[in-house]
């Protein structure tokens, strides 16, 4: 048998490989997980709030499709504006936290939501980032990205 393993053997468990115990998260870092939740929450607010003073309409919030989730999706006039918010330290911080992979899914999300429009796919659409810094400053960036991936 050398060192070959029996179906027998590995069929019985006998070659089980343990796994790792996972423990469950600390505390301080259920407590911080929260708090960047409630501070995501709190930017998507402060955005939500000045597009409203703009005279968007709001359209839907965290929307979530096959492809993903929108932080926000607005409307002015026949245009649907879908927003991603981001929240860091500073504006540049928080802009890096938007990679090249996350701007297809909320490309594909903002087409897979309109596909449930009148218009369809046809429907005028844009795509703004949202980046809000550490003492809640926002700098917002239309038509950051698009459908162009």
């Amino acid at each position: 048998m050398g060192q070959h393993i029996r179906e027998m053997d590995w069929q019985a468990g006998a070659c089980a490989v343990p796994l790792p115990v996972r423990s469950a998260p600390s505390v301080a870092r259920s407590a911080r997980g929260h708090m960047a939740h409630l501070a995501g929450a709190m930017a998507e607010d402060q955005v939500l709030t000045k597009y409203l003073r703009s005279g968007y309409e709001l359209v839907a919030r965290r929307w979530r499709g096959q492809a993903g989730e929108i932080d926000l999706i607005l409307r002015q006039g026949d245009c649907l504006v879908f927003v991603e918010v981001k929240r860091s330290s500073s504006h540049a911080a928080a802009a890096e936290r938007l990679g090249r992979r996350q701007m297809n899914r909320i490309c594909l999300a903002g087409c897979e939501f309109c596909g449930g429009q009148p218009g369809g796919q046809l429907t005028e659409m844009r795509f703004d980032v949202a980046l809000v810094d550490g003492i809640g400053r926002i700098d917002v960036l239309e038509n950051a990205f698009g459908a162009d991936w």
